[in-house]
């Protein structure tokens, strides 16, 4: 859902270094840089309050109105990277990017595939696979969408969905190749073939299949042999 503005305030930070960033996160707080037109600033955020404006209707791509502690002025921003604890799942480090709300942007934009089960060639067996999960777009800052929904519900086997099929979304222009860019597709399942034997491994084959017939003959009458040889009576001594 794009149009959504958070009230985001901050502190600048004075002093830098790794020491004072542990003692920062250890109190609750995320460091980060935000980026104006010709400065920039580091400051400190609560990590609650960037957790509640980045997992809202707009999830990463939500306008942060940025506050400076101590004054009243919002500086319009959004996310331009960040950091996350891979183990904790914490974010560790942000950087924001002050914007104009008249001005379009970049933004790479999560593709999502809805109706998968419904493709007709899923349903006969068919694999759906999704080559690309995000695609670059421009649009206003308010104007950028969480992400995109695509229907592929009508996917036959054989099909191939590329970014020109999909719908355009007002306000939105799509930035990656039409024709190049694949959304999904839907393929037979791949099946083992066994490799073609040459003449000569063919030939091989056929003497230790050939082999193991005869040590099987061998071994079947020798058996009987031995079981003949323990059913004669034995002599009968006078």
């Amino acid at each position: 859902m794009a149009g959504e503005r958070y009230r985001l305030e901050v502190t600048e930070r004075e002093l830098l270094g790794s020491p004072e960033t542990r003692r920062m996160r250890k109190q609750g707080f995320v460091p980060g840089v935000l980026y104006g037109k010709s400065s920039s600033r580091s400051i400190a955020i609560k990590e609650r309050d960037l957790r509640a404006a980045l997992t809202g209707a707009s999830g990463l791509h939500a306008v942060l109105d940025v506050v400076l502690e101590g004054t009243s002025t919002a500086h319009p921003s959004i996310l331009k990277e960040y950091q996350r604890d891979p183990i904790r799942g914490h974010v560790r480090h942000v950087d924001l990017q002050e914007v104009r709300l008249d001005q379009p942007i970049h933004a790479a934009v999560q593709v999502h595939i809805v109706g998968t089960e419904d493709a007709p060639g899923v349903r006969e067996g068919g694999v759906m696979s999704q080559p690309t999960t995000e695609i670059n777009v421009e649009a206003l800052p308010m104007e950028v969408p969480e992400s995109i929904e695509v229907d592929v519900s009508g996917m036959e086997m054989g099909d191939t969905l590329r970014l020109e099929s999909v719908a355009t979304i007002e306000g939105v222009t799509f930035l990656d190749d039409p024709q190049e860019t694949v959304i999904a597709t839907v393929t037979a399942p791949m099946r083992e073939i066994e490799p073609e034997l040459t003449e000569e491994e063919a030939a091989e084959a056929a003497e230790a299949a050939e082999a193991a017939e005869g040590e099987e003959a061998a071994e079947g009458e020798a058996s009987e042999a031995g079981d003949e040889a323990a059913g004669e009576p034995g002599a009968v001594e006078g």
